[in-house]
């Protein structure tokens, strides 16, 4: 296993009384000043962790603290005080102002945090922390995710290792459930912003499991600058790389799935175009339970195309419809091309191509299938 690490970064993750048992907490902190970057959910619902990281110094932020269980949302003007009191306390025993950390939160809405558990554990925060383990900041973080997700990636002589957690609540609308990305690369914090966002709307925001945007949503990157500058655009692929193999994981532990669906969308209009209706497709109930079943019903994915009605420039005559590299349609289904369509989706990552014929628009998205187990997790998740 890979086990690069980006220099200079420190983590405490413990046990706050959030979970009954397992690490619910994370402090993770630059050991020296940095840049960063950050983006968070649009939702009308945000909790207290995402507004006050909003009006945090998100280009100067040297870390984050994460809380794993209780979503802090929904919990009024005491949710915010608590909130602000977790964050600024953290700051304390790192020496750093409130407004250098960012705040996150995950797990139920509408359940205050249990403070008198908490104050006691941070009672105990004493500088500097351990370095960074980040397969336990990972595991830390997570809730009804089944395994950690951390990817690592280098850039010249730098490090970058990502982290996420979410499996379910999940189609961004900026960024998504939480992820957070610490390298030591040199950066322009202009240059930062601008890479994270393009890389963030290329693989987080293409990802879908269940259409519900989290009202938690947030991700953000720090850079200490300690392995010196690094060529910008070489920086934007690796990046991209580390976030992408995030996504995969994210959608292929998606909540009860047993298979990753990557809808390839060419053709179109514009990216924009494609984008709409590659998620189309990876969002429609039929199109996931077709592909959980191994159901060669390719007629469902021209289904999802079709629910795109405002496109008027979508023409069925143009379409063309594949699955992992073999035309389905306008080509005649044989039982012979039926059957190759079945053994296809039999498989862990189904690939499913739309081209539609118009101009150069092109983008991927990425989801999972729809099973009982999505129903059975969701339906006893506070019970």
């Amino acid at each position: 296993m890979d086990t690069i690490t980006p220099r200079g970064f420190r983590a405490l993750v413990g046990n706050a009384g959030l979970k009954d048992e397992g690490d619910d907490f994370t402090a993770l902190v630059s050991e020296t000043p940095a840049v960063s970057a950050a983006v968070f959910t649009r939702s009308r619902f945000a909790g207290p962790s995402v507004v006050l990281s909003r009006s945090a110094r998100s280009a100067t932020c040297r870390g984050v603290v994460v809380l794993a269980r209780n979503a802090n949302v929904a919990t009024g003007e005491e949710g915010m005080a608590n909130a602000r009191e977790i964050r600024a306390t953290v700051a304390k025993a790192v020496g750093v102002d409130p407004d250098d950390l960012l705040i996150a939160s995950t797990g139920v809405i509408g359940r205050q945090y249990p403070m008198p558990r908490l104050r006691a554990y941070l009672a105990e925060l004493r500088w500097p922390f351990p370095p960074a383990d980040f397969d336990r900041v990972a595991a830390a973080m997570m809730t009804t995710d089944t395994h950690p997700k951390v990817a690592r990636s280098r850039c010249g002589t730098a490090t970058i290792i990502g982290v996420a957690k979410g499996v379910g609540m999940i189609e961004p609308n900026m960024a998504t459930l939480l992820t957070f990305f610490c390298t030591d690369a040199q950066i322009d914090p202009v240059d930062l912003d601008r890479v994270f966002r393009a890389v963030i709307d290329r693989t987080f925001n293409a990802v879908s499991i269940d259409t519900d945007t989290s009202t938690s949503d947030t991700a953000a990157i720090f850079a200490n600058g300690l392995a010196g500058p690094v060529n910008l655009d070489e920086f934007a692929e690796s990046l991209h790389a580390c976030a992408l193999q995030l996504v995969r994981m994210v959608a292929r532990d998606g909540e009860g799935a047993s298979k990753l669906i990557e809808v390839r969308v060419t053709g179109a209009r514009d990216d924009d175009q494609a984008k709409r209706v590659g998620k189309a497709v990876v969002n429609s109930p039929l199109v996931k339970t077709a592909v959980h079943g191994a159901d060669p019903n390719w007629g469902r994915v021209a289904m999802a195309v079709g629910k795109c009605e405002e496109d008027d420039d979508i023409l069925p005559e143009r379409v063309t419809i594949g699955f992992g590299g073999m035309e389905v349609y306008p080509a005649a289904a044989t039982d012979e091309k039926l059957r190759l369509l079945q053994e296809h989706l039999r498989h862990d990552d189904v690939v499913i191509e739309v081209d539609l014929g118009i101009a150069e628009g092109a983008f991927t998205v990425y989801g999972c299938d729809l099973t009982e187990g999505y129903i059975r997790i969701n339906a006893d998740y506070t019970t």
